[in-house]
């Protein structure tokens, strides 16, 4: 780890997302209607919006998840993340379910790249079965620096 890196200590990040669809035919004039993206809205503000993304093999995982230091009680999502299993909580303090539901689990380093990575697989994914390609995704983490990732 090199010590002079900022990122090296827990830190959250606001974001911007850009998605750039492409297709070798448009229907009425266009790669596809914007509604098509709702669901990846309403995934990006239900699944990630204010939540700590964590890597489950990050040295600190079982310091700041003790409930579920032994890896088990989570719950595997179909997008490639997990998260804990709250129902292990029943008749602990309420706090504990409050700190809980803010974690998501993912098996890599949550740098932007990664997480531009992932996002892409799961837009690419859907999209492909209505014959949309995912271009690229550009995920800004200030409104200077992004990383970029192409499918």
């Amino acid at each position: 780890m090199d010590s002079c890196l900022a990122c090296r200590h827990l830190h959250g990040h606001q974001g911007r997302l850009i998605v750039y669809l492409s297709s070798d035919k448009l229907v009425d004039g266009m790669v596809t209607d914007f509604h098509h993206l709702n669901w990846f809205k309403h995934f990006l503000d239900t699944t990630l919006d204010h939540k700590f993304i964590i890597d489950i093999n990050d040295p600190l995982f079982e310091t700041l998840l003790p409930d579920f230091a032994d890896k088990k009680n989570l719950i595997t999502c179909k997008d490639n993340y997990k998260k804990p299993d709250l129902e292990i909580l029943k008749g602990k303090p309420e706090h504990l379910f409050e700190m809980y539901e803010g974690y998501i689990i993912v098996d890599f380093v949550p740098t932007s790249e990664n997480i531009s990575t992932w996002l892409l697989k799961i837009v690419q994914e859907k999209m492909s079965k209505i014959d949309v390609n995912v271009s690229r995704i550009e995920f800004f983490e200030t409104p200077k620096s992004r990383s970029i990732v192409y499918g």
